[in-house]
């Protein structure tokens, strides 16, 4: 059966040998993230850290309890979906593919039967600073939960729409959150309920389901539910509880929940903070400010948290793995629903948020610069910098073979296309913008636009199978004539580390 709750999830890990507990004390300044990331890099068991210091609590910290192993980053993801061992990347995409086409509504549960009621503060029990939110990078403008799911309203749907962004700790009843003009919750706030002058009721929920944890940073369309994608990659519904304060239903299972409200017209500092770039992301700006209403949350609720970028690169954390072994297969299906025919769309699991690979038959002359424009102007186009263009038979999860193609297939002169210097927006975390070309701290996007680039690295005939293609089969099949398939993860590895 699918695992129903991070709690699980651990569970399935520490019976898989991929969990590792810390009974020693350790400091929720910097130790945790040192730690955490050390394990990122050196494709280590997942840290449970049981006791923290300076701090009197009963809450513990999981560092990137999403990461997947290096060599096959979808293999936890798997195993939390109850997908058999084994599955090569291609088939593992097929068969997420096939869950994402069949949605499952979600279910209410009372809030007796909720797990994350177990405990409930409101009024002068709330108190943030009870919980051990981890100070992540030297140099970060604060201590930050970022590992978890915004559920906000949505006229459009009944269970309200989910998304992610980073919340820095100010004090006991205070946050601000990263809202970025240009994304669907942001855009409520800004252009909704700022200009009536309302509070928008929000909830952060920490330390979700798998399902719950890898939608709510999917481009789900507009008027669409979450919570039902959730339910059909679980192939089982999500149990939703309403929240305490206000109308919002958070899932049941979560092992914490921050009800409030965003104020209007108000803000608090915001950053810096060592984002998926790689790099200490600034200046400092004005952002919403949180005000929690309510908290409520299981006895020793595990806290999650993510390695951003700094110290560690992007492509070994829970935030690049989400995005490879989620991300990619539900924008494959969007991409097939518009009409353009991707075999695969798959984040680079190095920059999984600027750069993305896409298998593709080349129908028509033209056809890859309409499919680039196509993502750059819908749901790609804040994060997305460039695209890179493979055959079918090339495997866009197999880095070599990627760079194999570019070298092999795309002419500098001919193969490389630019969308203009100023003709594309970009959220304000990159590198190469300054303060000033990074503009509007009142929205928190960029006031200049951006140019976005592909580039096509297919074959300019007919393409026909390879022996990578013939290799997945291969492997399949000894898979499923009993053949161990650790001995492919083996493999894999040898060769990932020869890379």
């Amino acid at each position: 059966m699918p695992v129903n709750s991070l709690r699980e999830y651990l569970d399935l890990l520490d019976t898989t040998g991929w969990l590792r507990p810390f009974d020693q004390p350790v400091s929720w300044d910097l130790e945790a993230s040192a730690a955490t990331m050390l394990a990122n890099i050196r494709d280590g068991p997942i840290p449970v850290f049981e006791s923290i210091t300076g701090i009197e609590t009963e809450s513990k910290l999981v560092g990137d309890p999403y990461r997947g192993p290096q060599a096959r980053p979808w293999n936890h993801f798997a195993q939390a979906l109850d997908l058999p061992d084994g599955l090569s990347g291609r088939t593992y995409y097929d068969r997420v593919i096939d869950r994402l086409n069949a949605p499952t509504a979600p279910r209410t549960v009372a809030s007796h039967e909720a797990p994350c009621k177990e405990t409930v503060r409101t009024g002068n029990e709330v108190d943030l600073l009870s919980f051990p939110w981890p100070y992540i990078h030297e140099g970060d403008g604060g201590r930050y939960s970022n590992h978890h799911t915004i559920v906000a309203p949505d006229p459009d749907t009944e269970w309200g729409t989910w998304s992610s962004h980073r919340m820095m700790i100010h004090d006991s009843s205070r946050a601000s959150l990263l809202l970025l003009a240009g994304e669907q919750v942001p855009n409520r706030y800004y252009y909704d309920y700022e200009p009536r002058g309302e509070p928008m009721p929000v909830a952060v929920v920490i330390g979700s389901e798998p399902t719950v944890e890898s939608t709510a940073d999917m481009w789900i369309p507009t008027g669409r539910s979450e919570a039902a994608f959730a339910g059909g990659l679980k192939g089982a519904p999500v149990d939703l509880v309403q929240c305490e304060t206000n109308d919002l239903y958070v899932p049941a299972t979560a092992e914490l929940v921050l009800e409030g409200h965003v104020r209007p017209d108000d803000r608090l500092d915001e950053g810096p903070f060592g984002d998926y770039f790689g790099y200490m992301n600034g200046p400092r700006r004005s952002m919403p400010v949180f005000e929690v209403d309510a908290i409520t949350h299981r006895d020793e609720p595990r806290i999650p948290f993510c390695v951003e970028g700094s110290g560690v690169g992007y492509g070994q954390n829970s935030t690049s793995t989400l995005r490879l072994v989620a991300a990619g297969p539900d924008a494959t299906v969007g991409l097939r629903a518009a009409g353009f025919d991707v075999a695969m769309a798959v984040p680079w699991r190095f920059t999984s948020r600027t750069v993305w690979v896409i298998a593709t038959d080349r129908p028509y002359p033209g056809y890859l610069h309409e499919l680039a424009n196509f993502i750059f102007t819908t749901w790609g186009m804040l994060h997305i910098d460039f695209f890179v263009f493979v055959d079918v038979a090339v495997d866009p999860l197999d880095p070599r073979a990627v760079l194999t193609a570019i070298a092999l297939e795309a002419d500098p002169d001919a193969d490389f296309h630019q969308f203009g210097v100023e003709r594309m927006p970009k959220v304000p975390l990159n590198i190469y913008q300054t303060p000033d070309e990074k503009g509007s701290a009142d929205v928190g996007t960029s006031k200049a636009k951006t140019a976005k680039a592909y580039i096509d690295a297919t074959t300019d005939g007919e393409t026909t199978e390879t022996t990578t293609e013939t290799r997945k089969r291969a492997q399949e099949r000894l898979v499923e004539a009993g053949l161990d398939a650790a001995r492919f993860d083996r493999l894999d590895e040898r060769e990932a580390k020869s890379q």
